[in-house]
């Protein structure tokens, strides 16, 4: 016989429920929650390194952070990515698996081709575990994207001997920078941009920074060029991209050059800023000009460019010492089919960002008036002196352009060997070292390839 629950009282129906769900769901011996423990241990290990690429704009830079960031780091959330899928072991952190960095870039600059090396789990055993074993070998590919967000996708792996080093054994690191020509005489950027080529010290283009304590700003860069990307037609908004390919860079040294070669396009600066800010010992000659150049022992103040346009595009390593490989087998269903697919669908939205922001730009034409553009002085004719005042007397203000749309905005330009100067840099890393260096036993160690 039903009962009449609708006669029961709330703690009635409430003690049925119980009944009937104690009756449906028995308790088991075993806890729910109970786990086989996972031994790392008992599984073989060996050493890969994996390429893979990320927005900047979504994270705190690259680097693992002890304390808390505004933006997670992307090592943070591809090394969790390592441990939910027990490829290492949690417990011994990035050093506990060997985690090696090819050069680390910071909040706001994407990369390509980045590189980690390190020790993970393998599924074939140790004696065969060797570089050239790869077959029947776990998907390290597919099974850290499942896990990772879509702004780090890992593209390839490679096994790897256990003496590689994601860092001392890289021989090139080449970084973008994108920007248009608006406002820029590119071909005067590429002059200077030549000068940068070959082995120069560029304390004068970097980040200086005392807690590092470096001496040697010495770095070999092996490729300057600027080349366009899209067609002649998009007039001032045609987009270029300056590669700049060398063995190792300093903290912040691209933005920091890409800065100076913004301030020659426009024409505040001659290309000769350049061989000039990597004078820092000597009065020496322009090689191009023979005309004397000043001594800059100390740097100048002034903005870097912004991070949003710079990307790590690639780590190069020996032949010898990676193989890349995917999980995919190139078919419809594979891998690498699917990683395409995803980010080709990025790709397609971001071009439908572009082409709406240029649609809003164009209805706000209809009502307001572009400002007056006063450069590239090379094709304007203008210089600082000679600029027109408006009609209410007033001033014009120069928008010197730091990237990405972003501009460094004043009434009066101030060349670059004329402004503040900086510490030298004996001064500085000996007032870090009697100062806060003095709590620390040990000194930090450079790490080269940095941006």
């Amino acid at each position: 016989m039903t009962p009449n629950y609708e006669s029961w009282s709330k703690g009635e129906l409430i003690a049925r429920l119980r009944e009937l769900e104690a009756k449906n769901h028995p308790k088991s011996t075993h806890s729910p929650t109970s786990k086989k423990p996972f031994h790392f241990s008992s599984h073989p290990k060996r050493k890969i390194a994996i390429k893979f690429c990320y927005s900047g704009w979504e994270y705190n830079g690259l680097a693992y952070q002890n304390g808390p960031t505004p933006l997670p780091t992307v090592e943070d959330v591809l090394f969790k990515a390592f441990v939910k899928a027990r490829l290492v072991d949690e417990t011994g952190g990035l050093d506990g698996c060997g985690w090696e960095k090819c050069g680390r870039t910071d909040r706001g600059v994407s990369a390509a081709g980045q590189v980690v090396s390190l020790w993970v789990r393998s599924a074939l055993p140790t004696e065969t575990s060797s570089k050239s074993s790869t077959k029947h070998e776990l998907r390290y590919v597919s099974i850290l994207n499942r896990l990772l967000p879509p702004t780090i996708r890992v593209l390839a792996w490679s096994s790897i001997s256990p003496d590689f080093s994601a860092r001392f054994n890289c021989k090139h690191r080449h970084y973008k920078y994108f920007f248009t020509s608006h406002g820029l005489d590119v071909s005067l950027m590429q002059s200077a941009a030549n000068h940068l080529v070959g082995e120069h010290d560029f304390r004068n283009m970097c980040k200086l920074d005392p807690g590092k304590q470096i001496t040697n700003f010495h770095r070999c860069v092996m490729r300057a060029q600027i080349n366009p990307l899209s067609p002649e037609s998009d007039g001032d908004n045609r987009v270029y991209v300056f590669d700049l390919v060398g063995s190792a860079f300093l903290y912040h040294q691209v933005r920091h050059i890409m800065a100076v070669l913004f301030l020659v396009g426009t024409g505040v600066e001659q290309p000769s800023i350049i061989p000039a800010l990597m004078n820092v010992f000597h009065a020496e000659s322009d090689s191009s000009t023979k005309s004397p150049l000043p001594l800059v022992d100390r740097k100048p103040e002034y903005q870097m460019a912004d991070a949003l346009p710079l990307m790590l595009w690639d780590c190069a390593y020996a032949d010898s010492d990676v193989t890349w490989q995917t999980d995919g087998d190139g078919t419809e269903s594979g891998t690498g089919s699917e990683l395409y697919h995803q980010l080709h669908s990025i790709h397609q939205r971001s071009l439908i960002h572009t082409v709406l922001d240029e649609h809003f730009l164009t209805a706000a034409t209809q009502y307001n008036s572009p400002p007056p553009q006063y450069f590239p002085f090379s094709q304007t004719g203008l210089t600082p002196h000679t600029l027109p005042h408006s009609t209410l007397g007033r001033e014009p203000v120069l928008g010197v352009p730091l990237g990405a749309g972003t501009y460094k905005r004043s009434a009066r330009y101030i060349p670059l060997l004329e402004r503040k100067r900086l510490d030298h840099v004996d001064v500085a890393n000996e007032r870090w070292r009697i100062g806060r260096g003095s709590k620390y036993s040990k000194q930090k160690t450079p790490d080269d390839g940095t941006e």
